[in-house]
C-alpha cells in the first residue's frame, strides 16, 4: 500500500515511527512542512524536515522530541558568553545538518535536492519531500504586531496572545517536485497528528495541494492532535481558536472539510462522532495519546487496519 503523509514535527515523528516500524519504508512519502524554517546565526533551519530525518533514523532525541540525542551545547554556550542570540537551541552535531543546507542552498540547489541528500547520507528509508522549494513562512500576529513563527514558538514560548496567522509567500509557491504526485497516486493519504494550523495549515496554503487533495482517489485519513478537548501539546488550542476553530475533534474535521474521508479520535472523545460526521468525515475511535513506542505502533497498526 503506497503512503503518503502531511507531516509536521513532533507528533508526526512519533507517528510515524509507528507507521515505519510497521510498513515497507519505500512505500512511504512523507511531505513535510517547511513554513517554521528560520534564519539562525546565518543559517537555513529546517526545523520539521530535521525532526522528521531524526526521528525515523533513530536519531532523535526522544526526551526533548528534537534535536539529536547525546547533544551537547557547547557553540550555543559560547555564543550566549559572546552576547549573540541563544533563544534557539542548536546542538553541537546538529550545526552540521544546517551548515550543511545552508552551503548547498547558497551554491544553488533546491531545498528538495538538499533534502534527499540529507536524508540519503543518514539512512533515511521513506521518501521525505519538503511541501515547496520556494519559502513559505508562518507569521503569527499579536498586538504587538506581527512575529515570524519561531520568535513566536520558541523565543516568546507562545505565550504573546494571537490575533491571527498568515502563510507570508504562499501564494507564489509551487509544489516541491513530486509532491503533487505523491499525493495523486497514493492509495491513501495520512494526516499526522499535527497542528491544523501551523503544521498543516501551511501545506494546505501551497496552491495545488489542497486541490490535490480533493482530485486523488486516495482515502485521506486523519489523526486528530486535539484529546479531551484539548492539544496534546502545543499552542494548537490558542491558533484554533484565532482560525475561528473549536478546540475539538470536530474542529480538526472542519479544518480538513470536505476533502477527509476518516478521522482518528480518541476514545475519550467517543461524544464527538456525531459532529465530525457533519464535517463529512466517518470517525474512528482509537488511542492516540503516543506516550512510548509500543504506543506509537499500536496507532499505526489500528490506521493500517482500520484502512484495509
Amino acid at each position: 500500500m503506497r503512503a503518503t503523509a502531511l507531516a509536521g514535527g513532533t507528533g508526526a515523528a512519533k507517528f510515524l515511527r509507528g507507521l515505519a516500524s510497521c510498513t515497507n519504508p519505500r512505500d512511504l512519502t512523507v511531505i513535510g512542512n517547511t513554513a517554521d524554517d528560520a534564519d539562525i546565526w546565518g543559517l537555513h533551519v529546517s526545523p520539521d524536515l530535521d525532526t522528521l530525518t531524526y526521528a525515523l533514523t533513530g536519531r532523535l532525541d526522544l526526551r526533548r522530541g528534537w534535536g539529536l540525542a547525546e547533544e551537547s551545547f557547547n557553540a550555543l554556550a559560547a555564543m550566549a558568553a559572546l552576547g549573540g542570540e541563544a533563544w534557539f537551541r542548536l546542538g553541537d552535531r546538529d550545526l552540521a545538518t544546517h551548515i550543511y543546507r545552508t552551503r548547498a542552498l547558497r551554491a544553488g540547489r533546491r531545498l528538495s535536492e538538499v533534502t534527499e541528500a540529507i536524508g540519503r547520507a543518514l539512512g533515511l528509508g521513506v521518501s521525505l519531500l519538503p511541501m515547496s522549494d520556494d519559502p513559505v513562512r508562518t507569521r503569527i500576529q499579536t498586538p504587538d504586531g506581527w512575529l515570524a513563527f519561531q520568535h513566536y514558538f520558541v523565543r516568546d514560548g507562545a505565550r504573546p496572545p494571537v490575533i491571527g496567522i498568515e502563510y507570508a509567500g504562499a501564494g507564489t509557491a509551487a509544489p516541491a517536485p513530486g509532491v503533487l504526485d505523491a499525493i495523486r497516486t497514493a492509495d491513501v493519504v495520512i494526516v499526522c497528528p499535527s497542528n491544523p494550523i501551523t503544521s498543516i495549515g501551511p501545506i494546505l496554503s501551497v496552491p495545488g495541494i489542497r486541490e490535490a487533495l480533493h482530485e486523488t482517489t486516495a482515502v485521506v485519513l486523519a489523526i486528530s492532535p486535539i484529546v479531551g478537548g484539548a492539544p496534546v501539546s502545543g499552542p494548537a488550542g490558542d491558533l484554533m481558536r484565532a482560525c475561528g476553530l473549536p478546540v475539538t475533534a470536530a474542529g480538526v474535521a472542519r479544518a480538513y472539510a470536505p476533502w477527509l474521508d476518516l478521522l482518528v479520535i480518541d476514545r475519550q472523545d467517543s461524544t464527538e462522532r456525531h459532529a465530525v460526521l457533519e464535517f463529512g468525515a466517518e470517525p474512528v475511535l482509537a488511542e492516540t495519546l503516543l506516550t512510548d513506542h509500543d504506543r506509537e505502533v499500536a496507532l499505526a497498526r489500528r490506521v493500517l487496519e482500520v484502512l484495509a
